[in-house]
């Protein structure tokens, strides 16, 4: 695969990750979106606070300053005292928003260029991937969550159970044999 397909790859894999999370959230009430399971202090709402707080870090000004940004209080994305829903939803959007442009703004001779996050140097496509990953982490656990809460009512954000030979003919059918 050269840069520019790896860059589009990327692109879709991220853009995956938040319509993924914002799928699953979307299939709780209020009360379950804040909720924990058990002594676990994370919630649909305190993952999507952090998530939101770590990509407008990690995104804003990519190729230029550290992905820690000095105005991060991360500790204050594990609460969610005095939030609402809209607030947490608001600041997930903002930071989605700053961490896709940055990321459709690359180009594939910025594939080598060395940023930091914490100080430590990464080449973009290490820092891609360690955005990517974790993504994945925190909407999974959402998913997991969500599906958790919402019981008998989830809908299922893949293939669903007892539908993989459907789905592959389907997919023979696009694709060709394979």
């Amino acid at each position: 695969m050269n840069a520019e397909g790896y860059l589009a790859e990327i692109r879709d894999q991220f853009r995956r990750q938040k319509t993924m999370g914002e799928r699953a959230a979307a299939q709780v009430g209020e009360e379950d979106f804040f909720a924990s399971l058990g002594a676990n202090p994370q919630s649909i709402a305190i993952l999507m606070k952090h998530q939101g707080g770590n990509l407008r870090s990690r995104w804003r000004d990519f190729l230029t300053t550290d992905g820690e940004k000095p105005d991060r209080d991360r500790e204050s994305e594990f609460s969610v005292e005095g939030e609402t829903r809209a607030s947490i939803e608001s600041r997930w959007q903002a930071g989605w928003r700053i961490a896709l442009d940055a990321i459709d703004a690359l180009r594939a001779d910025d594939l080598e260029r060395i940023v930091t996050i914490r100080g430590e140097p990464h080449t973009v496509v290490q820092a891609l991937q360690r955005g990517l990953a974790h993504a994945a982490y925190h909407t999974g656990q959402i998913v997991l969550l969500a599906r958790h809460f919402a019981g008998e009512a989830w809908q299922t954000l893949s293939i669903a159970p007892g539908k993989s030979d459907e789905f592959n003919a389907a997919m023979r059918a696009r694709n060709g044999e394979w």
